[in-house]
This record gives C-alpha cells, sequence and structure tokens, in this order.
C-alpha cells in the first residue's frame, strides 16, 4: 500500500484495502481474546492463593461483562465459508394473509434494521413495494458490514408471528408467516459473466418511500434473467442509470450464489427454505399471545424478551445456529 504505484489500479487496491481490513479485524480479535485470557488466569493464580469472596464477585463480574467479546469471536471462527465475511442482500416476502402478513414483514424489516444499526451496519433499501393497507409486499435491502452475509444467512427461512392482531375488531388471537432470504454480495473482483440477450431490463414508476423526483418518474429498473428466472429491482436512487448499476450488483450476487450453490450440490437443501410460505415450515415462531416467546425450531434457543428481540437483539440466535451448522457439518 505504501507503493507509489498503489492506486494505479483502483479495483485492485480496493481489493487489497478489503483484505487489509478483515486481517486487522482478525487480529484485533485475537488480541482483545488473548487480554481477557490473561486477566482471567490473573484472577485464578489470585484465587488459588487466597480465597475471597469480593475476589470472586469481581472476577465473575469481568467475565459476564467482557462474555459478549468472546462469544462474538467464537462466532467469527465458525463464519470461514468463502462468502461468509461479506456484506449481504436481505429480501423479506409476507406469506398469505394480506394486511396481517405484510404488516409482520414491515416489523421483520424493522426487526434487522436495528440489528444492523447497533452492529454498526450500513441498512441501505433498494427495492420497497409498500402494502395495500399497511406493510410491506415485499422489500430488497443491502447490509452493509464485514460478515454481515456469514451471520444472516441464519434467518433465511419462514418466520412465524402469533398476536392479538390490531387489524381485527374482535381482538382475536391471529398466525401470520413472512420468508427471509439473504444472499452474498459480492465483490467487483468476483466475475459473473451475464449475457445482455439473456436480460429483460424494464423501467417504472417508483412506490412507496422516495424523496422529492423519486415516485415522479420512471427512474426506477426491474432486471429479469431470462435463464434463471432471477428478477431484481431497484427504485432508491433518482437516477434510472444508478439504480440499474444498482440492480446489476444484486443480480450478478444472486447469480453468483446460484452458481455456488450448484457447485457445492447443496441447491436442495436450500430449496428446502423457500417452501410455501405457511404452517410447518417456519424456522423460527414468534409468540407474542397467549405468552411471550421467540423460539428457533431448528435449533431449540429461544427467550421470553420478546421486545429485545424485535428490537435487534439476535446475536444469541445466530450464535446458537452457527453452531448447530458448525455439528451438523461434522
Amino acid at each position: 500500500m505504501t507503493e507509489p504505484t498503489f492506486w494505479n489500479d483502483q479495483i485492485e487496491a480496493q481489493k487489497i484495502i478489503r483484505e487489509v481490513s478483515h486481517k486487522k479485524l482478525i487480529i484485533d480479535n485475537i488480541i482483545a481474546i488473548e487480554g481477557i485470557k490473561d486477566e482471567l488466569e490473573t484472577y485464578l493464580l489470585l484465587l488459588n492463593e487466597e480465597k475471597s469472596e469480593e475476589l470472586q464477585k469481581e472476577a465473575s463480574e469481568y467475565l459476564r461483562v467482557n462474555g459478549k467479546i468472546v462469544e462474538d469471536a467464537e462466532a467469527k471462527l465458525l463464519l470461514n465459508g468463502k462468502t461468509d465475511h461479506t456484506s449481504a442482500i436481505l429480501s423479506i416476502h409476507p406469506g398469505a394473509g394480506g394486511t396481517e402478513s405484510q404488516d409482520w414483514a414491515e416489523m421483520l424489516l424493522r426487526m434487522y434494521s436495528r440489528w444492523a444499526e447497533a452492529s454498526s451496519r450500513k441498512f441501505e433499501i433498494i427495492e420497497y413495494q409498500p402494502g395495500d393497507e399497511a406493510g410491506i409486499k415485499s422489500v430488497t435491502v443491502e447490509v452493509i458490514g464485514e460478515y454481515s452475509y456469514g451471520m444472516l444467512k441464519s434467518e433465511i427461512g419462514i418466520h412465524r408471528l402469533v398476536r392479538i392482531s390490531p387489524f381485527n375488531a374482535q381482538g382475536k388471537r391471529q398466525t401470520s408467516f413472512a420468508s427471509v432470504f439473504v444472499c452474498p454480495l459480492i465483490d467487483e473482483e468476483i466475475e459473473v459473466e451475464i449475457d445482455p440477450s439473456d436480460l429483460r431490463i424494464d423501467t417504472y414508476r417508483a412506490s412507496g418511500k422516495g424523496g422529492q423526483g423519486v415516485n415522479t418518474t420512471d427512474s426506477a429498473v426491474r432486471i429479469t434473467h431470462i435463464p434463471s428466472g432471477i428478477v431484481v429491482s431497484c427504485q432508491n436512487e433518482r437516477s434510472q442509470i444508478n439504480n440499474k448499476a444498482v440492480a446489476m450488483q444484486v443480480l450478478k450476487s444472486r447469480i453468483y450464489q446460484q452458481m455456488e450453490e450448484e457447485k457445492q450440490k447443496e441447491r436442495q437443501e436450500i430449496e428446502n427454505t423457500k417452501t410455501d410460505i405457511g404452517w410447518g415450515n417456519q424456522i423460527r415462531s414468534y409468540v407474542f399471545h397467549p405468552y411471550q416467546m421467540v423460539k428457533d425450531h431448528r435449533t431449540d434457543h429461544e427467550t421470553g424478551n420478546t421486545s429485545a428481540v424485535m428490537n435487534g437483539d439476535l446475536d444469541s440466535f445466530i450464535n446458537a445456529w452457527l453452531k448447530f451448522e458448525a455439528e451438523r457439518k461434522k
């Protein structure tokens, strides 16, 4: 990076900067864990010499305060897939049920935005279709930050909500479903060849969220990759050219993931997560009534603090799934 010619090749320079940033993050984690380990060993040494209740409480509090760092480091050790370190593209679609499911889809969008905010990740909506009365019909976002894909891939599947319906005048309990799909946001240096003749590009007027000018011109872009049937859209930019560029990046990411799935012979496993958005297929249940509980049906990890989860406290569920997958693949 100190070479005078470093910036001559912009793509290669950006690639090296990302690699340096990634390695620095790993080194910082190692240094933090080593510091915690040394401190705990000191506590153990002192406690072996003298049994002190006050010192034991101090050591326990130190471990409690630093436990999150240890858990995060353990999770990152399990994130060793080829694209686990990349940013992510996340899509949410409501199941059958009209307004109920559309409202649930928007609640999930808020939950993931809070998670991204708490972990200092950038959360950008690139396609948004509002519901007829409330909620959303579909949404696609970019989650920018290290290990975003590796952590969010735990969310792929059907999410089920049980609550007293705010849209039912009789106050009846309602069950709603929404699906979440995640793929890695591929780096510029990863080449994905797309034949322009395989694309159908449509423009249309944006709907829903957008600034002045976004909803008044045909700036939104929808690209269909005919051979695979993959359809992507972008409407968050005022310029049709910029929307097309973002949509192409999303399309390349989707096609790249499909290629990787075929190479790894895991297509059937992935397809199993895209089943009907309804009963018996959910990966996680969020129960607001008659009791409070969020439970992951793959790992059996659960919590009664539904408010914290809906405000983005997802790390315990993500870490439990990463450990579950690591054990399953042994």
